[in-house]
């Protein structure tokens, strides 16, 4: 039986009686007495087993996953066999070929792996060992980016490709640790960046269109609440069922969640007469609802922004998603959110951080809404004052 011996400055060791009659130590460092007596569970169950001649797979899962410091103290005591040397991995050709290797991502997902790829390799060097990347240094990487003034969501969305980068790698049994763990990376609302597009600017961007398929890409984004690209490319003609006013909208942001590859959408009324509008000038055999801006180098927010400006407007932040933002929130004060969630294509918690908004409107409504009852306090006092009056008793003011 192994037992756990502690040294005067909190380390711990693991002490054994090998097969050879040797008393053996294994010193696992400042570690808590929960983990040296889970450490110690394991190396019984370990010691056990090679005299039996077998491993089970929990036991050969726990060897396979010990870092490689502590693995060298098993070998070094006759436990394990030493491990093959570990090759020496660049860190630009290892995320490079991580990215090849993603053929379940879209295009537009590796593009961001890129921008990420091209950051890491910028700051640390293309042939930068992987092994050698510390926890300092990971932050350092951050603080370059916050030097270089990249927007708070950037750096996050960075770190968070960083971790994948290196979560891969452990898993591949190149590094022991994630250096970039403990880097910030959920994403966070940033309401500075939320616009409210009212329907009367939609209508003057809509007007200064140059064609009905830009128009349509204004409307769906504005009163369907698609998101743009990728949904409204999608949509094609037979989507569209005018008799009962709906439209089946796919998704390629959601499809990897049961039930989330698309959603059937209203065909609002303020959407109905831009389809219609774009039906009567659609040419016969065309499948898709937008077919002129369908190529990859075709740049919808530069574009969006020249029309913006054609209708005297300034073009605002997050241009398509500030669009569906608009139609979220005007949806909630009328249907419950339950129901504009599944039509958008979210979740609630998604919504309430990063789509609904609040608006001037919400406080003006509220300075006039009615009050439902006196105010308790108010009322109470009154009563108490009218029974004492009634009684001859005078008042104290409770």
């Amino acid at each position: 039986m192994a037992s756990i011996g502690r040294d005067p400055n909190g380390r711990k060791r693991i002490l054994f009686v090998a097969e050879d009659g040797r008393r053996q130590t294994i010193r696992l460092g400042r570690i808590t007495m929960k983990q040296a007596a889970a450490f110690k569970v394991k190396l019984e169950n370990l010691i056990g087993r090679r005299y039996a001649g077998c491993l089970d797979d929990e036991t050969a899962r726990w060897i396979a996953d010990l870092p490689e410091d502590i693995y060298a103290k098993l070998a070094a005591v006759g436990l394990v066999d030493p491990r093959e040397a570990r090759p020496n991995q660049a860190l630009g050709p290892f995320i490079e070929q991580y990215i090849e290797s993603r053929v379940d991502l879209k295009q537009r997902t590796k593009w961001m792996l890129r921008q990420s790829q091209q950051s890491l390799i910028g700051y640390f060097g293309e042939d930068k060992a992987l092994a050698s990347i510390t926890e300092a240094d990971a932050e350092l990487w951050r603080l370059s980016m916050v030097k270089e003034g990249l927007a708070d969501a950037t750096i996050r969305k960075r770190c968070q490709h960083a971790k994948q980068f290196f979560a891969r790698a452990i898993k591949a049994r190149l590094v022991d640790a994630n250096p970039f763990i403990a880097l910030p990376s959920a994403s966070r609302p940033n309401p500075a960046r939320m616009v409210f597009v009212s329907q009367t600017d939609i209508e003057k961007v809509i007007a200064a269109c140059p064609d009905v398929q830009w128009k349509l890409i204004f409307a769906l984004a504005r009163y369907g609440g698609l998101r743009c690209p990728s949904e409204i490319l999608a949509l094609r003609w037979d989507d569209v069922n005018w008799q009962t006013s709906r439209m089946l909208v796919r998704s390629q942001k959601t499809e990897r969640h049961p039930g989330g590859e698309s959603r059937v959408v209203p065909v609002f009324s303020e959407l109905r007469p831009y389809l219609l509008e774009g039906l009567e000038q659609a040419e016969e055999g065309d499948e898709y609802v937008i077919t002129r801006y369908r190529t990859e180098n075709a740049n919808l927010r530069t574009q969006a922004h020249k029309i913006i400006k054609r209708a005297g407007l300034l073009p605002w932040t997050r241009t398509f998603q500030n669009l569906r933002s608009s139609r979220e929130t005007e949806l909630t004060e009328v249907f419950p959110l339950h129901v504009v969630t599944a039509w958008l294509g979210n979740s609630q918690l998604v919504a309430a951080r990063h789509y609904l908004q609040l608006r001037d409107e919400h406080f003006e409504k509220a300075a006039h809404f009615p009050a439902q009852q006196p105010a308790v306090g108010v009322s109470a006092v009154g009563a108490n004052r009218n029974r004492c009056r009634a009684s001859g008793r005078q008042w104290n003011g409770g």
